[in-house]
């Protein structure tokens, strides 16, 4: 690898496994310092482990929570230069039979859980040595452009996690802080999520494929390759943008 991000020090949300878990691997890998958070204890601290992480158990929809993650940062490596707020959950409802209590649970995490890591990570960056900086990837969803009817909370989460970030961007810029933030965009990618609907949905990983003019399904390594140019002294004019890694899903006319 090619040490890119050598010197800095990144968390990493929902980095238990698929994007996350990839991303974790990648950016050790390009020589940062990594802590990995995830509510699945066991498989995070299996996954950080074998990166060459730190691990620490986390809710991304609690605030204090948060402070401990920065917390725990702070005293171990003084500084904080990325975050990825990968976190977030589906459920599969549309709108005729989404309850309440499972609107507000996914809106929790996938949105509010995301608020939250940019809220916390502008505090710790602003303090950096050397003065504010740093870089926010937000992993939004094709379905910020393109709506799931089977899935109306995580559609609404996804579009909401896409301009939150835009607004994140732009306060950043004008009150003069480097500090970055983007959204990174997902096509369907090979992750638990996938797997878990392939046991009762025959052929559910080919339909994924099918989805992009590619004709194969996202991989982590896919996703965490972007991150690292996101998180990079490479990409510093570049804010408040969307970076699609779908495959050409977005780009053709449905009827093709």
């Amino acid at each position: 690898m090619s040490g890119q991000l050598a010197g800095k020090v990144a968390i990493v949300t929902g980095g238990a496994s698929g994007i996350g878990a990839a991303t974790v691997e990648r950016f050790v890998e390009e020589g940062a310092k990594v802590l990995s958070t995830d509510v699945q204890v066991a498989l995070g601290q299996s996954a950080a482990d074998e990166a060459g992480a730190l691990f620490i158990a986390q809710d991304v929809s609690d605030s204090e929570g948060w402070d401990q993650v920065m917390a725990k940062v702070e005293s171990e490596f003084g500084r904080l230069d990325i975050l990825v707020n990968n976190a977030g959950i589906v459920i599969g409802k549309h709108i005729e039979d989404v309850d309440l209590d499972s609107w507000h649970h996914l809106l929790a995490i996938n949105l509010t859980g995301v608020m939250l890591g940019c809220q916390k990570a502008i505090a710790m960056m602003k303090k950096n040595p050397g003065g504010s900086s740093g870089s926010i990837i937000n992993i939004s969803s094709t379905s910020a452009f393109a709506a799931l009817p089977g899935d109306v909370t995580y559609t609404a989460s996804k579009s909401a996690v896409r301009m939150l970030s835009k607004s994140v961007a732009v306060h950043c810029a004008q009150n003069g802080l480097n500090i970055r933030c983007n959204n990174l965009i997902p096509g369907a990618t090979h992750t638990a999520i996938i797997d878990t609907a392939a046991k009762t949905v025959p052929g559910m990983v080919e339909m994924a494929a099918a989805m992009s003019p590619m004709k194969r399904i996202g991989q982590g390594s896919d996703l965490a390759a972007a991150a690292v140019f996101l998180a990079s002294d490479d990409s510093g004019f570049v804010t408040g943008s969307d970076l699609l890694v779908d495959g050409g899903m977005l780009a053709v006319h449905p009827g093709y």
